[in-house]
């Protein structure tokens, strides 16, 4: 994949090794999603992480949350790498990940990273405890973990202490700014008590998820500020459909445009019955909207008008987006660099030749009362004018014929080099 690093200034970020994925440092934005199986169903939780992987997810989470389901984790694992799916696993932790790490050796060999929650890990007396007891862990088995702070299980002695502090104060800040800094000093307290047990800051990773597109941008742009771990992004509890989609994208291209993430989550909530794939797919066309990774081919193609009764280019525009999906597990393997073609289907005369001479190819349809005509460019330049019922087969053709001369050539010439 290209990762296009010259054109985003990135924050500085240790890196951090996750089953032989880089997240932080000078790694590309790594794209992470998590399982809504019962871990504990075997069969389910392979067809779904092998589905979130085979979409492109790098890393994916699986919630680890009683014994049945540690139990099932190294028989995950193994049954992932018999079907080829080499992807890291992370485990979810709450309230008694000490005792299943503990009781369930072959689970916290199997993972590749823990992910803790500092305002569940344990109450009270047994808080550090338990956080030390996980940590531990992490260190016996060379793991790296996850403090993932969440504004919903926020550690109220935290909130209650700066609340107090704050009520005392000459010039108080609002209620919200001193949950947005309880959420970052939890990240950051718990990072520091977990580094003095002896866990290196290159198996760290820190979240700090909140449902709010403001709170997000206030507490990771802290924490960028006053530290240089690898920071993990996401809007918690997003939602559903496009609120869940504008929500989570508008929050984190403010961040990734500042250089803030090393990995990403989208967390939405799928229509009943739905492709949990979609979270994965919203992340890749996030990062490659904003210019910072490529993972498949992009097709402009323009929102239509009165000049475009016909719905030729719709049709045409849907067919090529559909052919990419399905060419891409091929094309991936057999053409390095495909990801990077850009495609433009336009729909009348206005815009469409200007836009297709800016993308790899691209077709200007003819709009309402315009020549039955269909103009191609290759490269910038006109190369051929296609017309008849058979044009949408024709220029698929065109296109299989362009990336298999120009990412067929190059990966030979990289290979006689």
């Amino acid at each position: 994949m290209a990762y296009l690093s010259e054109r985003l200034a990135r924050r500085k970020s240790v890196g951090v090794d996750v089953g032989g994925i880089v997240v932080g440092g000078n790694a590309p934005i790594v794209v992470q999603s998590m399982t809504n199986t019962d871990t504990a169903d075997v069969d389910a939780t392979v067809e779904q992480v092998a589905a979130l992987a085979t979409a492109g997810s790098e890393i994916v989470r699986i919630t680890v949350d009683r014994d049945e389901a540690a139990q099932a984790v190294p028989h995950i694992r193994d049954r992932l790498a018999r079907l080829g799916i080499d992807v890291p696993l992370v485990g979810d932790f709450h309230y008694i990940g000490h005792k299943l790490l503990a009781e369930n050796p072959g689970c916290a060999e199997a993972l590749a990273k823990y992910r803790i929650n500092p305002g569940n890990v344990g109450f009270k007396d047994k808080r550090d405890a338990q956080f030390a007891a996980i940590i531990e862990k992490a260190m016996a088995y060379g793991k790296p973990v996850r403090i993932g702070v969440n504004w919903g299980s926020l550690d109220q002695q935290l909130l209650t202490h700066l609340m107090d502090e704050n009520s005392k104060s000459d010039s108080p800040m609002s209620a919200q700014a001193v949950t947005q800094e309880a959420i970052v000093q939890s990240a950051l307290l718990s990072a520091d008590y977990a580094e003095s047990l002896g866990l290196p800051r290159d198996r760290i990773v820190l979240s700090a998820k909140v449902s709010q597109v403001q709170d997000l941008i206030a507490v990771y742009t802290a924490l960028a500020e006053r530290s240089d771990h690898a920071l993990h992004l996401g809007l918690t509890e997003a939602g559903m459909g496009s609120k869940g989609i504008v929500a989570s994208t508008a929050a984190l291209a403010v961040l990734l445009q500042q250089g803030i993430g090393d990995t990403i989550r989208i967390s939405l909530t799928p229509e009943p019955g739905g492709d949990r794939r979609q979270e994965v797919k919203v992340a890749q066309e996030i990062l490659q909207t904003m210019g910072i990774r490529s993972f498949v081919p992009v097709v402009a193609a323009c929102p239509g008008c009165g000049r475009t009764t016909s719905t030729v280019f719709q049709e045409l525009a849907r067919d090529i987006q559909d052919h990419i999906a399905v060419s891409m597990p091929i094309w991936k393997e057999k053409y390095p660099g495909v990801e990077a073609l850009t495609l433009a289907v336009m729909g009348c005369i206005v815009n469409g030749p200007g836009e297709s001479k800016h993308a790899d190819i691209g077709i200007s349809l003819p709009g309402t009362g315009e020549q039955p005509t269909a103009p191609v460019f290759i490269d910038g330049k006109k190369a051929m004018t296609l017309r008849g019922p058979a044009l949408a087969d024709d220029f698929k053709a065109i296109v299989e014929d362009y990336i298999e001369k120009r990412f067929g050539e190059e990966r030979k010439s990289d290979a006689a080099e």
